[in-house]
């Protein structure tokens, strides 16, 4: 069960990269993805890491709360 678990969480997480346009925006270059999200790791270990985290999670919320918005109007 927790196999299932960890792989539905996986899935989740790369469709985030997908719906972020990151895969897109980068002409599907893994390396070019994987450099902007240790750039993301390198901002959360410093010193403004509670601001950026303010910052995403409130972007984050917006978007998501957009794009419900969104469904239930077609």
């Amino acid at each position: 069960m927790k196999r299932r678990e960890r792989t539905r969480h996986l899935i989740e997480l790369g469709g985030l990269v997908v719906k972020a346009g990151l895969v897109d925006l980068t002409e599907d270059d893994r390396a070019t993805i994987y450099g902007a999200l240790l750039t993301v790791g390198e901002q959360l270990r410093g010193e403004k890491r509670l601001n950026a985290l303010a910052l995403w999670k409130r972007k984050g919320k917006r978007t998501f709360e957009a794009e419900r918005d969104a469904l239930r109007n077609v």
